[in-house]
């Protein structure tokens, strides 16, 4: 469907775009009913039998052929439920529903599954590596002359589809500590018996010598049971494991964890994921020892986080406290801080794919105030001098440059979008202009100014008065569209969830840029002002605009 024309994809990180839901000023909650009006009011509009011009008549041939396609999209339970969870591309590439799915809840298992059989398929000629390298430091040990070393552990597993039901995992790791050391290795194959069970047996060789078998089990969509059994090799120890894992709502789940064996336990946690935050915690109690564990980690932005832990036990007492940030599209380096029982430690991680390098440096074994402080002062300080003086100019610098380049790269892009837009605003021309008119004759509500694009555009053209001529082309002017969308009441509704761009009349001036919405208009003698961003919704006129 070529709904690029008008609004093309940005890229953006964000919802979903709903640019079907926008072309037919709907919202992605809409009914069926709802649906089949839009579309007869939109047709009426864009039908090529009203033109007699040629140019007029292409226009609306062309925008009429959207709506169409748009309708033919969202009247249709299947393909509607497709395009709600994977957009244009699910239904492009070919994902389709059996004629008995008639429940949400079964068309969104059956998309689950279709999306889990692609992802198999796309990744069974592939192995996929990781790996981690853990190298303990010690200053202490440093300053008494017997070198910096603790100890180094390395670990290395590499996994493979070997065909749709089965895969193969081969991993080792290598542990050094002072003047002993050893090794493992282990082989893990999983079968998948059905869609929602399969099992996996495991042999390892080494430290850990020892053989089992784990079977897991999706009891419901939101449920799922693992069964496992291990014997060690060496004393013959049989291990009994069973782990229920709950989803408790959208974002969050628990479970719980019983093991039976020399060391019998229980365990009881809970993780909860949101797009700013994450957080989990657990609590264990054992046969000879137990322990509670938390952390909390808050995304300040898309490539920078804080995070704080603590864990409490019989051996164990720490609160650990830092920070990380992204570095590249698959790299991300971390420092955390923790103080404990165990003594002052600082943290560096590396994190690369699906490789992880971490250094822990021991400070000092004993609990010091002075060294507690500066340990934490000294590294904080230093990093916000860095930040503010050389990472922050350095990333300024890089994404100016990024943008230099993504606006050559798209330029013919948006100047298709754009002619594509003042097309669709043409057709909208006549109709607008008269409810504009009727809308000043009741001195009702009538858009005076609407600019859509850049955000850093929008601020800067407040700032100065007008937009410079660099920063003119990331705005699209949407007063016509805008006046066109006020409905008879007076009243103009812009849905939430619904990227802005895919409005008729609107595209996307800066694809890859945040872009907000400015409108300015005047309610019974009253001027008012109101910005929003894409996703947001639009409701006017209120009160609180009024300038």
């Amino acid at each position: 469907m070529k709904e690029g024309a008008a609004a093309s994809a940005s890229g953006d990180d964000g919802p979903p775009n709903r640019e079907l839901y926008a072309l037919l000023h709907l919202s992605p909650e809409a009914s069926d009913e709802e649906i089949r009006k839009a579309y007869r009011q939109w047709a009426q509009v864009y039908h090529p039998d009203k033109y007699q011009a040629p140019q007029m008549k292409e226009i609306a041939t062309e925008n009429f052929q959207r709506i169409c396609e748009a309708y033919e999209i969202l009247s249709d339970e299947g393909k509607r439920q497709i395009y709600d969870i994977y957009g244009m591309e699910g239904l492009t590439s070919g994902l389709e529903l059996g004629p008995k799915l008639n429940k949400a809840e079964e068309i969104k298992e059956e998309l689950e599954r279709l999306r889990r059989r692609k992802e198999q398929e796309k990744v069974s000629a592939h192995i996929q590596p990781s790996g981690s390298i853990m190298a303990h430091l010690s200053l202490p040990q440093f300053l008494d002359g017997r070198g910096i070393m603790r100890g180094m552990a390395m670990a290395s597993e590499v996994h493979s589809q070997i065909s749709k039901r089965n895969a193969i995992a081969i991993g080792g790791n290598l542990e050094v500590s002072g003047n002993s050391g050893g090794s493992a290795a282990t082989v893990v194959l999983r079968h998948q018996i059905s869609s929602v069970s399969s099992i996996e047996v495991m042999g390892s060789v080494g430290l850990r010598a020892l053989v089992g078998v784990q079977i897991t089990r999706n009891l419901t969509p939101h449920s799922t049971a693992t069964m496992g059994m291990a014997m060690s090799l060496r004393d013959g120890t049989i291990n009994l494991s069973n782990a229920w894992t709950r989803q408790l709502s959208e974002t969050s789940n628990g479970n719980i964890q019983l093991v039976l064996g020399p060391e019998s336990s229980v365990a009881v946690g809970w993780q909860k994921k949101e797009e700013k935050m994450s957080a989990a915690g657990e609590i264990k109690i054992g046969t000879s020892s137990f322990g509670a564990s938390a952390h909390y980690t808050h995304r300040f932005s898309k490539k920078s986080h804080g995070r704080i832990a603590g864990r409490v036990g019989s051996s164990t007492l720490e609160i650990e406290v830092g920070g990380g940030r992204k570095i590249s599209q698959f790299s991300t380096v971390r420092m955390l801080y923790s103080v404990g029982i165990r003594g002052i430690f600082w943290k560096f991680e590396l994190h690369r794919g699906g490789q992880k390098l971490i250094i822990p440096i021991l400070l000092s074994r004993h609990l010091n105030a002075v060294v507690a402080t500066g340990a934490f002062a000294i590294p904080t300080s230093l990093y916000f001098v860095l930040k503010t003086f050389i990472v922050k100019p350095y990333y300024l610098k890089r994404e100016k440059q990024k943008a230099l380049e993504n606006t050559e790269k798209t330029s013919a892009q948006v100047r298709e979008a754009r002619a594509a837009a003042e097309k669709a605003q043409h057709l909208l021309q006549n109709v607008a202009n008269r409810k504009r008119s009727r809308q000043l004759e009741t001195d009702g509500l009538v858009i005076t100014k609407a600019v859509y694009g850049s955000q850093k555009a929008l601020k800067k053209r407040d700032a100065a008065g007008e937009a410079k001529d660099e920063l003119a082309s990331q705005v699209l002017d949407v007063t016509l569209p805008l006046n066109f969308l006020v409905n008879d009441s007076g009243q103009l509704k812009l849905h939430e969830g619904v990227k802005k761009s895919g409005i008729m009349g609107f595209c996307d001036p800066c694809p890859g840029e945040p872009k907000q919405l400015l409108v300015e208009y005047t309610y019974q003698g009253e001027q008012y002002e109101v910005v929003v961003g894409d996703y947001e919704e639009l409701l006017i006129p209120q009160a609180a605009h009024r300038i």
